[in-house]
């Protein structure tokens, strides 16, 4: 396997556990933080399930395996928003380093990097929108 197909597996793998720890919390929301927190957990969901298609598909075309497993790091129940955006806040800043060692190992005249660049920036957006959130 290549190094550039082990990081996107690896980004891969965060992506799979975002989608499970937003869907997680976006459920166990309670109170009046519900209003707000859930409908935003669940367009993290949403965005986390986009990104793993695309880089599922990137994979696929460099002809490796994707993963189909998240990533190990645990996601904590809690009931607290405020851990719970903290423990965002903690997925979003790894998954934007996955993406930052990953873009070195792309041609940047290749259209796989134009995506993983968008997924990145994206990344970097989640990052700066969660630390608003937890000051």
């Amino acid at each position: 396997m290549t190094e550039l197909i082990k990081k996107m597996n690896e980004a891969l793998a965060w992506e799979l556990r975002a989608m499970n720890m937003y869907a997680h919390y976006a459920a166990n929301i309670t109170g009046i933080n519900r209003l707000q927190l859930s409908p935003m957990f669940n367009t993290e969901m949403t965005e986390s399930i986009e990104h793993a298609d695309i880089v599922r598909k990137g994979i696929v075309q460099l002809g490796g395996i994707p993963v189909t497993e998240r990533d190990p790091h645990p996601i904590i129940h809690t009931t607290d928003y405020i851990e719970m955006l903290n423990y965002s806040l903690e997925t979003e800043i790894r998954a934007s380093e996955v993406y930052s060692e990953l873009l070195p190992l792309i041609e940047q005249t290749d259209d796989l990097y134009d995506s993983m660049e968008q997924i990145y920036l994206a990344e970097l957006k989640s990052v700066e929108e969660m630390r608003l959130l937890v000051r």
